[in-house]
């Protein structure tokens, strides 16, 4: 297996500006993915993603934002710690406007950079995966109920 990224597209029915501030703001992300977040959405930005009642906390580093069209952070930091190091994973959500809505691409890269054994390359691409795979269509059911309130 090749482990080298995990991608996913959805198309929304919500205007790029829409989805930027879902996948860019920590009020939103704790409604689709996370259950709590605080970081400010702006390069070099650090903060964490938070799970459970902080069984789980990711450090995040926001790498960019550029509303209303790309945004990217890197989370699993190798030392729990969020820094410039190349040993953590990077997320990229790009949004492109099709027709009243979004294509909404996913891509999230540096598995075989995180320096893992093997065996637990292999756990961790998978974990993502099957994340990813809940998670993803979850971003596009909030939008969804979000744009159908509003």
């Amino acid at each position: 297996m090749e482990y080298g990224s995990i991608e996913r597209e959805i198309h929304v029915d919500a205007s790029p500006e829409v989805v930027y501030e879902v996948v860019s703001r920590p009020e939103h992300l704790s409604r689709w993915w996370t259950d709590d977040a605080d970081f400010e959405p702006v390069p070099g930005a650090v903060g964490e993603l938070v799970w459970g009642d902080r069984v789980n906390v990711s450090p995040i580093a926001v790498v960019r934002a550029e509303p209303p069209r790309l945004f990217s952070f890197r989370w699993c930091h190798s030392g729990g710690k969020a820094d410039d190091s190349a040993d953590s994973l990077l997320v990229t959500f790009e949004l492109i406007p099709s027709g009243t809505g979004t294509r909404i691409r996913f891509v999230e890269t540096g598995f075989r950079e995180m320096g893992w054994e093997a065996a637990k390359l292999a756990e961790r691409y998978q974990e993502n995966t099957a994340g990813w795979d809940t998670f993803i269509p979850r971003l596009g059911e909030y939008l969804g109920r979000l744009v159908s309130s509003s």
